[in-house]
């Protein structure tokens, strides 16, 4: 296995715990409106992709755009007047970053969230210039397409068999994948272990501290790609 120098992380149940509040949200967002409310699991299942593309996948039958635009402006309401108080951190997420950071390893986040929505979070986290790299949904492709992963290497000039992503849901998976990096789950995320490993999960982490303890022998100098 090559080192690795570049860590790319999703944030809505990888880095913070969010996934309840992102539920809680939708389904609000959806009564509000008239549409039949999703169930949990429904929900968990969409967290990763783009707003847009999420609702697409929860009302496949939903063809009026207006309904659409109109349970967009619901969501984005409701979790902004939520996010009065933000969502935590994982436990151990910010030390074990801390220490990853020390070690020489580059830190990013691809997310499906929209810009907008995580310079807010990592405002509110004291962490808006904490990550060498970001990308979110609705400035680039959403997962799984690989796009934010490949502009994130070109960014950080670093190869993709130097970089690992780790996300909880399928969509974070197949994007690596996609993108040809290797793909690494949580256990305490939207969507299961067992889940996850049968998505392609190279390995399933308990806690973040698992991953640190993972990621930190295997730091290895930066290699340029090729352009």
């Amino acid at each position: 296995m090559s080192d690795v120098h570049l860590l790319i992380f999703d944030w809505d149940g990888t880095l913070s715990d969010s996934v309840g509040r992102i539920v809680q949200t939708m389904q609000y967002a959806a009564d509000a409106v008239g549409l039949a409310v999703p169930g949990e699991q429904a929900v968990r299942d969409i967290i990763g992709l783009g707003l847009p593309e999420a609702i697409a996948a929860l009302f496949p039958e939903l063809e009026d755009p207006a309904v659409a635009e109109a349970l967009v402006r619901a969501y984005a309401a409701q979790y902004i007047a939520l996010e009065e108080t933000p969502c935590s951190l994982f436990p151990g997420v910010l030390e074990a970053l801390d220490s990853l950071r020390s070690a020489g390893f580059l830190l990013a986040v691809a997310t499906g969230k929209s810009r907008r929505g995580l310079d807010r979070v990592l405002r509110q986290h004291g962490l808006l210039t904490y990550f060498d790299a970001t990308r979110c949904a609705d400035e680039t492709a959403s997962k799984p397409d690989p796009l934010m992963l490949w502009q994130i290497l070109a960014e950080l000039s670093v190869d993709p068999n130097q970089a690992v992503m780790l996300g909880d849901s399928q969509h974070d998976l197949l994007m690596a994948a996609n993108a040809g990096l290797r793909g690494f789950g949580v256990a305490f995320g939207a969507q299961s272990a067992e889940h996850l490993l049968r998505h392609g999960a190279a390995f399933c982490v308990e806690n973040f501290w698992q991953f640190h303890d993972w990621a930190l022998p295997r730091f290895g100098a930066r290699r340029s790609v090729e352009v």
